[in-house]
């Protein structure tokens, strides 16, 4: 008679992991003990170390001649002011205009220019994206006109390069400089990324059909001298975070002596009156920090100085009212002890 097989034992199931000292939370690991002593010299060590910097990143900035002129009210006689915008949106009307500047302390060269447009909301969301990214960097992509409308393309459904918002609207205004009736030179090489001339704008691309859509924008392009060697262009399509902001438009290699008389003739041509909008030539030397920004050293002295203050007041508490570290009396358990019953 043959015995029943019995039955196989269940194979148990369990959800613990492998060990391993990483699963187990075994690794070392440090932990810091903030001693009176660690903190103290913490802070200590921050304040010394900030406020040199903050001031030399302050007296640096302090040493930066700058001068800011506005000259989109100056260009206005008194007829005109009544209706800018009809002024400048006359093709028929001269908008050239002079204005004089005199150096007040000696500008070393390089002298930066930049232009400064003030209520412009060049970061609207509709304004960013109008633009072609393909388009400018390859030639066989300038029928690609994706996000570019209304500016795609002409009223003969010719492609326009560069399309968009941003290209339409480049500053169109120029600016001349003399001094002592000697024209200064104006250099406009190199005034923009050189990794934006080298990845994002093509040496292959040439302009074709700009401005040539239902409205007429700002600057025109030519058309015989490839994207990127436009730095104008490169310049003002590297859009601006905040409405207030300025675009380099050129260098003056020469210096500027005190009291020189610098006359300016202003081709006032771009609109922005018909937004409130400012604008404002800026000539500024430049520093090893950069230009005149006063808040990156008021920043570092500000954090430098509240660090010695923490520090002085822990010492003054360490000094006056010291106690052992790890004293298990300041527990709250150990001080009321009525809590555990």
């Amino acid at each position: 008679m043959m015995e029943p097989h019995s039955a196989p034992t269940p194979k148990k199931y369990s959800k613990k992991p492998k060990y391993s000292k990483f699963s187990q939370q075994e690794l070392p690991a440090w932990k810091p003990i903030l001693t009176p002593g660690w903190v103290i010299s913490t802070f200590t060590v921050v304040g010394i170390v900030f406020i040199p910097v903050g001031l030399a990143s302050l007296f640096s900035s302090e040493s930066v001649e700058e001068a800011a002129i506005r000259y989109d009210d100056k260009c206005l006689n008194e007829i005109h002011a009544q209706n800018a915008v009809a002024f400048i949106k006359n093709d028929m009307t001269n908008k050239t205009c002079t204005t004089s500047w005199t150096v007040e302390r000696k500008m070393q060269g390089p002298i930066f220019i930049y232009y400064q447009l003030d209520n412009y909301y060049q970061n609207h969301r509709r304004y960013v994206k109008s633009r072609n990214d393909k388009q400018l960097v390859n030639p066989a992509s300038e029928g690609d006109t994706t996000n570019c409308y209304p500016q795609d393309k002409t009223n003969g459904s010719m492609p326009i390069v560069p399309c968009g918002l941003i290209a339409w609207s480049l500053f169109n205004d120029t600016y001349k400089f003399w001094v002592n009736t000697k024209s200064l030179t104006v250099n406009k090489k190199d005034i923009s990324w050189g990794s934006d001339r080298s990845h994002k704008f093509g040496s292959k691309v040439y302009p074709k059909n700009f401005q040539l859509g239902g409205l007429v924008g700002g600057a025109k392009l030519d058309e015989n001298m490839p994207l990127n060697q436009q730095e104008d262009l490169i310049v003002w399509m590297r859009t601006a975070a905040l409405p207030s902001f300025r675009k380099l438009y050129g260098k003056i290699e020469t210096n500027l002596e005190v009291n020189d008389l610098v006359e300016i003739v202003i081709e006032n041509n771009y609109n922005t009156y018909e937004f409130g909008g400012n604008k404002r030539l800026i000539l500024s030397t430049a520093t090893w920090i950069g230009g005149k920004n006063p808040f990156l050293g008021m920043a570092y002295l500000f954090v430098g100085g509240v660090s010695l203050l923490c520090a002085i007041v822990f010492i003054l508490l360490y000094v006056i009212k010291p106690r052992p570290l790890g004293d298990p009396s300041y527990l709250s358990w150990n001080k009321n002890p009525g809590i555990l019953k």
